[in-house]
């Protein structure tokens, strides 16, 4: 079997790749990384070190490095003999491959190639393969287009790994978390024989996506904005601290009352599940600076994101938030000179009315849920 990945980083060969060559798929990794792909073309074979006691690895081989970059015409002949294509690129970069995948399925149609195929975007993000879909579809003719309907899938995804901070001499080094998880939902599949060990299948992926967007991404971003707004500067210093634990556990318990009330899992599953969370941010072997877990604040502020869905859900079933709500307050107060986004909302904030500039980052019209953020801020400000 063959699998055509894009992104070569850590978190593709790490988790991706890993999980893939386990199932025994030979693997072609897309990258405009020339140093990584060239390491890959030379060895055709990594190492991947788990950040626990021990420090196990685990051998990777069969791979090969595409630049689509330098040789585009490489990836789509790749794609047009594959069994399956994934991505971990991050969510803005989707639409830049578009075009590849694309052609890629042009040429499996102009073949009369009649094996159908699965994309998979393994994104941190909610609905990450129908959003690759709809980019794809855009350089599609329509006698392409109704090739893919019936040929080509778009299931959408849920990853869950933690990849540290790290710096290597090897390029193809890499360092995760023991722990993964990899959930895919069936109902969108048109190759469903191709089950991959160790990945979840499930008929409807949104339970298992707020699950882990409201557990791990929530958890992990309160930890960092609570630790900078008391001055840590790493996550495993502001875990250690036991106010900041307990402002993690308090949130946990805002969304853990939000995910059992919205879905089938029970209180004791989700305690379960998110006890585990907060074990993994608690070991010792990853280490992470809390300026990477809080960049990029606008977004995580976002309508649909981590902090203020939830938020409005509790909020819309009467159901407690209050830390939660502070956390935003600290958010809006984070300062860092180095992520763009902080510097652009710091300066929003001393040119415009707040009330201005919370409608205008989280996108929300509810006056009361916009006066309590304001409270929260001016009120972390104060002590700040």
């Amino acid at each position: 079997m063959k699998a055509v990945h894009f992104g070569a980083g850590n978190i593709g060969r790490g988790f991706i790749g890993e999980t893939l060559a386990a199932n025994g798929f030979s693997i072609d990794f897309v990258d405009v990384n020339s140093t990584i792909i060239n390491a890959l073309n030379q060895r055709h074979e990594y190492d991947i070190e788990l950040a626990a006691a021990g420090h196990e690895k685990i051998h990777v081989a069969n791979v090969d490095g595409l630049n689509n970059k330098d040789h585009p015409e490489a990836v789509v002949a790749a794609i047009e003999k594959t069994d399956l294509v994934t991505t971990a690129i991050g969510p803005k970069i989707l639409p830049f491959i578009a075009p590849l995948i694309a052609d890629g399925i042009k040429a499996r149609a102009a073949a009369g190639d009649e094996t159908k195929l699965d994309v998979i975007a393994c994104e941190n993000m909610i609905g990450g393969s129908q959003f690759l879909k709809t980019e794809v579809y855009k350089h599609l003719a329509d006698a392409d287009e109704t090739y893919a309907n019936s040929h080509v899938g778009f299931p959408n995804a849920a990853v869950d790994r933690i990849v540290p901070l790290q710096h290597h001499d090897d390029p193809l080094a890499v360092s995760v978390e023991p722990f993964k998880e990899w959930v895919i939902d069936e109902s969108q599949m048109v190759r469903p024989e191709i089950k991959l060990d160790t990945v979840v299948y499930v008929p409807d992926l949104e339970p298992y996506i707020e699950r882990k967007l409201f557990s791990v991404n929530t958890g992990h971003a309160t930890v960092a904005y609570t630790g900078k707004y008391k001055g840590d500067t790493t996550i495993g210093e502001a875990i250690a601290d036991p106010e900041i634990f307990k402002q993690l556990q308090g949130a946990l318990a805002e969304t853990r009352d939000l995910l059992s009330h919205k879905w089938d899992f029970t209180v004791e599953e989700l305690k379960a599940y998110q006890d585990k969370v907060a074990s993994r941010f608690q070991n010792t072997y990853i280490s992470d600076d809390i300026s990477r877990v809080a960049r990029t604040p606008m977004r995580k502020l976002g309508f649909d994101e981590r902090f203020i869905r939830p938020i409005r859900e509790l909020k819309a079933r009467n159901l407690n938030y209050d830390i939660l709500l502070d956390t935003v307050g600290m958010i809006f107060t984070y300062d860092e000179p180095s992520d763009e986004e902080s510097v652009k909302l710091q300066q929003l904030l001393k040119e415009n009315d707040l009330t201005t500039v919370i409608k205008q980052v989280t996108s929300l019209t509810d006056d009361e849920l916009i006066a309590a953020i304001a409270k929260s801020y001016q009120a972390k400000l104060a002590t700040k």
